[in-house]
């Protein structure tokens, strides 16, 4: 899979873009200004794979808890800024990895350089987030006066899928949204930039990406925005950040869920590791089940799942409840298990090593995953 070439940057001691692995994120769901409650919860995203953690900051009191959160972490602290540019400096000065800031809501070209002044000399990136949700007023691009976000015009615009060849579309303002600031940064000699374009809507969001990508070398953040809950919002994301990774598209990702952070992770997870682009960690393969299956498949499937969460090894691991695709399916795993009336047949790299009774198959499973992870470790 080729994979497009962008400029590396370096949050905390993450690298993105360049030759890096695709990075996971997630953001807290937590109040900041509750240091406890947050860090717990980023120390929870930590134990499960996150690699950067943003934070809302929604007042001065946030900034400032943000000093302490980032003592108490390992993993590198992004400051979600809207609306005001001051929220901004005060996170920078309590030492946070990165910066958001949203060109849609802070569109007073002074105050961006004010915050990219500070960034530059503390070596901090900016991550320029544009969200359809937040889009500034059509025509008002970089403009704060006369222009009401209840009549931005924005909705009227049509969608990619809904767009003539030269007509302005909702892809051409979040581009165009973007390079605004890009812009500005630019003027600055300041390159530590990271961007994403993110929108409901399937379609628009690929097409943002995809035009955003031709146009800078930057790393992009991926994501599909207020995807949903954990169900059909994994499922959307998986969509859409599916159709941009397998083109080459992205340097990190956020699953943007209705739902604990935790989720969003496991679901970034499981996005990367179907496109083979994350080796850490278990792969399942598991049988649908079906009328032919003679033992509860899907209990045992769900088992071994949760048991998987726990291997950091990439291994994979088969379970499979008929004669039909079950010996060929766990032959072709590192361990795997066939199910039958009662008991079932083990696999190792392709040998048949015993049959165990249908109570034992959890177990057995169990042993020869966390053999396989020590013979590696």
């Amino acid at each position: 899979m080729y994979r497009r070439i962008t400029k590396p940057i370096y949050i905390g001691e993450v690298k993105v873009g360049g030759d890096a692995n695709i990075s996971i994120q997630s953001m807290t769901k937590t109040d900041t200004r509750d240091v406890t409650s947050t860090v717990n919860q980023i120390k929870e995203l930590e134990d499960v794979g996150c690699e950067i953690v943003r934070c809302a900051v929604p007042d001065m009191e946030a900034a400032n808890a943000l000093s302490q959160i980032r003592k108490q972490i390992s993993i590198p602290l992004v400051a979600d800024i809207h609306f005001h540019y001051e929220l901004a400096i005060a996170s920078l000065k309590n030492g946070v990895d990165c910066l958001r800031l949203n060109p849609g809501n802070i569109r007073d070209k002074d105050k961006v350089k004010i915050v990219v002044e500070e960034a530059k000399q503390r070596q901090i990136p900016i991550r320029i987030g544009v969200n359809f949700g937040s889009l500034p007023p059509v025509g008002g691009i970089g403009k704060t006066k006369g222009m009401s976000r209840h009549k931005d015009g924005v909705n009227l615009l049509p969608k990619f899928a809904e767009a003539s060849n030269k007509e302005y579309s909702v892809v051409d303002h979040m581009v165009n949204t973007g390079l605004w600031e890009i812009g500005i940064l630019e003027d600055l000699d300041f390159d530590m930039i990271k961007i994403s374009l993110k929108s409901f809507d399937v379609a628009t969001t690929v097409e943002a990406y995809r035009k955003m990508a031709s146009l800078v070398p930057y790393p992009l953040h991926l994501g599909i925005t207020e995807a949903g809950t954990a169900k059909s919002g994994s499922i959307r994301s998986a969509v859409g950040l599916g159709v941009l990774l397998y083109e080459g598209i992205g340097d990190t990702i956020r699953v943007s869920l209705s739902d604990s952070p935790v989720e969003e992770i496991i679901s970034g997870i499981e996005i990367l590791k179907s496109l083979d682009l994350r080796k850490e960690g278990a792969v399942l393969a598991a049988c649908p089940s079906c009328g032919r299956a003679d033992v509860d498949i899907r209990k045992l499937a769900n088992d071994v799942d949760n048991m998987l969460r726990q291997i950091k090894s990439p291994i994979k691991v088969a379970v499979m409840g008929c004669e039909v695709n079950g010996p060929g399916e766990a032959k072709d795993a590192d361990v795997g298990i066939a199910a039958g009336n009662g008991r079932a047949i083990i696999f190792r790299k392709g040998e048949k090593l015993r049959v165990v009774k249908e109570e034992e198959m959890l177990e057995a499973l169990t042993q020869e995953v966390k053999k396989i992870e020590a013979s590696l470790n």
